[in-house]
């Protein structure tokens, strides 16, 4: 059975003004979207820490779910970053998802101390990361995961978080797809680096991946950020009326298999996620009940 469509919006962890982030994402909650994600950039001086933000929100907001999009695997210790992922899911209720990428602007994820890694090597590390969380999650008495990268030597992981806390990865390369599809929940490309046009290609590699795995490719959440505006003029892809964008996503949805959709406003944040929650959202799921 087809996973329901989500919709969210994204929320910048800019560090002024003070205030700023908590205001948008309690009107995010308010709104009744389903998602909220937050990027990773700790190497940015104007950013806030995603982690310690993303915490701080799950305690002022009460029912959307927080997602990272995606934290920088570099500079996050899988180990520990898949315990604070169970700690904020069972402290918020189960409103948290994580979003993890390999890695990328890699002279500023040096530049704090983080590996600088080729694309290859990125990958095997992700791999290996995922094993980390998984054990991390498993809630066995003792784990140990060997690797090059990152490894566990007989830790006792837990506590162990809800069935519901989900690994969702950023990933856009061949063999970054093909790793979504066979180990992770979901899928989180942004319209930024994967367009419209390679985006069903991209979909369809995850899915054959997940097959090949012996995994249902239904069962997988695939959610497109999308930077855009919703306008009274069409403009350009995703700056264009509410009824073209209800079209678009759509066809999505029910040509591509996307089933989630994250609004990054161009301006004026708060009209914004009030017409994407209150128009464009209840547009789509209506026409996809039809």
């Amino acid at each position: 059975m087809p996973l329901p469509v989500l919709f969210g919006a994204n929320v910048d962890p800019l560090s002024q003004p003070v205030g700023r982030s908590l205001h948008q994402a309690t009107l995010v909650d308010r709104l009744g979207f389903d998602l909220l994600t937050i990027q990773d950039h700790p190497y940015q001086h104007a950013f806030d820490d995603t982690w310690t933000l993303l915490t701080f929100l799950a305690a002022r907001t009460t029912s959307v779910t927080l997602v990272p999009t995606v934290i920088s695997l570099p500079l996050r210790p899988p180990a520990v970053l898949a315990k604070a992922a169970a700690t904020l899911d069972r402290l918020s209720g189960s409103r948290v998802q994580l979003g993890l990428g390999a890695g990328a602007l890699w002279d500023p994820i040096a530049a704090m101390g983080g590996p600088r890694r080729q694309p290859a090597e990125a990958v095997a590390a992700l791999e290996e990361a995922i094993d980390v969380v998984r054990a991390m999650w498993s809630g066995e008495r003792s784990v140990r995961v060997k690797g090059e990268h990152y490894g566990l030597a007989g830790v006792h992981p837990g506590p162990a978080p809800s069935p519901s806390l989900g690994l969702w990865l950023g990933s856009y390369g061949p063999r970054m797809l093909a790793l979504t599809g066979a180990r992770a929940d979901g899928w989180l490309p942004s319209y930024t680096y994967m367009d419209l046009a390679a985006l069903p290609a991209a979909s369809a590699r995850i899915d054959a991946a997940a097959t090949e795995a012996g995994r249902d490719p239904a069962a997988l959440r695939k959610v497109y950020n999308v930077a855009g505006r919703v306008s009274t003029t069409s403009a350009g892809t995703f700056d264009e009326p509410v009824g073209a964008w209800v079209d678009r996503l759509v066809e999505l949805v029910t040509e591509v298999g996307m089933n989630g959709f994250v609004l990054w406003p161009l301006d004026d944040h708060e009209r914004q996620y009030q017409v994407f929650a209150e128009e464009v959202a209840p547009a789509v799921r209506a026409a996809l009940t039809e």
